[in-house]
């Protein structure tokens, strides 16, 4: 069984860095907002027969709060988590965007603060400047000094990580009685509604809405590949290797991320990259150490 767990990490791993590197591949096939919505349109199609009876049962007993969260979830990981990632890869390379993955537990740590009262220690904020001075180096490409600029499709990486971080702080707040099937479906589709506007935006400034053999395909990877399938998995691997231990992996995905960009799309990584995922890595792990009681402020 253990060997079986590893190679279901692998997998899944495998999975969702591969999302990245096919959003890159297909940017000019399918719009940002269509590949999202398409996304969540998939998928609610293959679990909402599984989970409507549970929903129809279950929603009229939540309280405002309860709504409140799942809102929120399905704000930040139901749809815009992912629209902002593929517009993203219209503009910076899969190389570059990847190495944000990293920046998750920053995220996570900055927004835990104020919505689940955690106090940041000083270490902690150390951290935090150390992994978004590789941030810095990583969107500006190296040039600090001459010429500085941060690139919009890496801002773009960067606010789908913000994102992910939020979704992931929300699900620490959540008190509802869903079962994973009846919330994954529910976040897709509170998913969708704030998905509408985008599609709007985009309708208006003329965005591509045709669906070539490409996007499609896309989109059916994002689906079921990279969430349902990944999802499962993940969710396996957790189960025999404990939430600690998988979680330590996610710092795989974005060297797994770097090699597929390398040999499907020819993207290679420079000094800057090395350099800024050296810092963001270096961070985190500040970040997350706990201090000792002598070193407490």
């Amino acid at each position: 069984m253990r060997f079986t767990a590893w190679l279901v990490l692998a997998a899944t791993l495998l999975l969702w860095s591969g999302n990245w590197i096919v959003a890159r591949a297909v940017r000019d096939d399918i719009s940002p907002g269509l590949a999202t919505a398409g996304r969540l349109v998939i998928v609610l199609a293959l679990l909402a027969p599984y989970a409507w009876r549970g929903l129809a049962v279950k929603l009229p007993a939540f309280s405002r709060g309860d709504w409140k969260v799942l809102w929120l979830l399905g704000l930040s990981g139901g749809g815009l988590h992912l629209a902002l990632q593929w517009l993203g890869l219209h503009y910076t390379t899969a190389t570059s965007a990847t190495l944000y993955l990293s920046t998750a537990p920053i995220f996570i740590l900055l927004l835990a603060a104020p919505l689940l009262h955690e106090r940041i220690r000083a270490r902690q904020w150390l951290g935090v400047a150390i992994s978004f001075a590789g941030v810095a180096l990583i969107g500006m490409q190296g040039k600090l000094l001459d010429q500085p600029s941060f690139n919009f499709g890496d801002l773009c990486a960067l606010a789908s990580m913000a994102m992910w971080g939020s979704y992931t702080v929300f699900l620490r707040m959540r008190r509802d009685a869903l079962d994973t099937v009846e919330f994954l479906t529910l976040v897709c589709l509170l998913g969708l509604v704030f998905m509408t506007p985008w599609l709007v935006v985009e309708l208006v400034l003329g965005a591509m809405f045709r669906l070539t053999p490409a996007g499609m395909a896309a989109m059916f990877y994002s689906a079921i590949g990279s969430l349902l399938l990944a999802y499962a998995g993940w969710s396996f691997v957790v189960k025999w290797m404990g939430a600690a231990r998988a979680g330590a992996t996610m710092h795989l995905m974005p060297a797994i991320a770097v090699g597929l960009a390398a040999l499907f799309l020819g993207e290679y990584p420079s000094w800057y990259h090395f350099a800024g995922i050296a810092l963001i890595l270096a961070g985190v792990t500040l970040s997350a150490r706990a201090p000792s009681a002598a070193s407490s402020p």
